[in-house]
């Protein structure tokens, strides 16, 4: 199976967010470097998802079914992925940057005397073959990666590369084709817990189709409530920078960039954000990025869309105003 095969990440039967910004780059790598794309899901009665991934372009859809992948665990995900990968021989295999894949996906790759490029945020093809594009001291440089010796190679794209509303449906349904991999409950050696933070998050902002993020322009914790009035009337959910979330005024789970989230909304408004890169690495895949702020020459600007330069303690109740009529 020389091709593009992208692991789509479902929990209890529903696709994470992201594993449709991972289907998106695994069809366009693949339709540049002319080669055949495919999908797979793992878990246990997965059919219903893997029949909903068969709607895209893919040349076959894989159903790794096994009644110990029910759960997430790193060793059960390796060792169903390797035994599928081993059996296929894929160029490429493609994740989305989550925290699962964080887990596995570098074991994974180092069991087969690979190594993982983390964190994708753009791809070119040079000579017939795929150069990564990955950022480095918290974006402030980007890099080129090119992987030598033999496939298989192993990447991860970062949420926002690439949107997920460019995945291709495709005019007739994918074959699925179900595998039974070889796993004893003696090669897992840990026990699921409560998810890392995802599960705990009141908000999942990576889902959120509007953001609306506050900076040190909003001066006292009690400004916040301002703000929060902004994405209420615009049903978009609350964010901010990491010094407000240092500060405690929102909690940790509301940070967008480079130590909180990394999100790609359809709206992202920043107010009062001056735009560190640290906090522009978390937001800047935005679809439409609106920026307020008194300083014309704040570098949230430059990544901007639509920009205002103006008081935020006049501009915000403005546009709730105008919201509200």
């Amino acid at each position: 199976m020389s091709g593009i095969l992208v692991v789509l990440e479902q929990r209890e039967g529903k696709l994470h967010g992201m594993s449709f910004e991972a289907l998106a780059a695994a069809q366009q790598m693949a339709a540049e470097l002319s080669l055949p794309a495919y999908a797979v899901v793992l878990g246990n009665g997965i059919q219903p998802v893997a029949a909903e991934v068969a709607a895209f372009q893919f040349n076959k859809v894989h159903a790794v079914e096994h009644a110990l992948l029910a759960d997430y665990t790193a060793d059960g995900y390796k060792i169903a992925l390797k035994q599928l990968i081993e059996l296929h021989h894929p160029t490429w295999v493609i994740f989305p940057h989550t925290y699962q894949v964080r887990d596995f996906a570098p074991g994974l790759a180092a069991s087969l005397s690979r190594v993982l490029v983390s964190d994708v945020i753009a791809h070119r093809v040079e000579n017939g073959k795929l150069v990564l594009v990955r950022q480095l001291f918290q974006g402030k440089m980007n890099a080129d990666v090119r992987c030598e010796g033999e496939a298989p190679y192993f990447a991860s794209i970062q949420a926002g590369a690439f949107r997920s509303e460019n995945a291709r449906k495709a005019d007739a349904t994918a074959a699925v084709e179900v595998m039974t991999p070889a796993i004893e409950s003696n090669q897992i050696r840990t026990k699921s817990l409560e998810r890392f933070r995802e599960s705990q998050r009141a908000v999942d902002l990576g889902a959120a189709e509007r953001i609306v993020s506050v900076g040190r322009g909003i001066r006292e914790a009690e400004n916040i409530a301002i703000v929060q009035r902004l994405a209420e009337a615009m049903g978009a959910e609350l964010a901010a920078s990491r010094p407000i979330c240092d500060n405690g005024w929102l909690p940790m789970e509301r940070q967008v960039g480079s130590s909180g989230q990394t999100v790609a909304p359809k709206l992202y408004v920043a107010v009062g954000i001056s735009g560190a890169i640290q906090h522009l690495v978390g937001m800047k895949g935005s679809k439409t990025i609106v920026a307020i702020n008194k300083d014309p020459e704040a570098p949230i600007f430059e990544v901007a869309d639509y920009g205002i330069v103006g008081d935020l303690f006049q501009i915000v109740p403005a546009i709730i105003e105008a919201l509200k009529k």
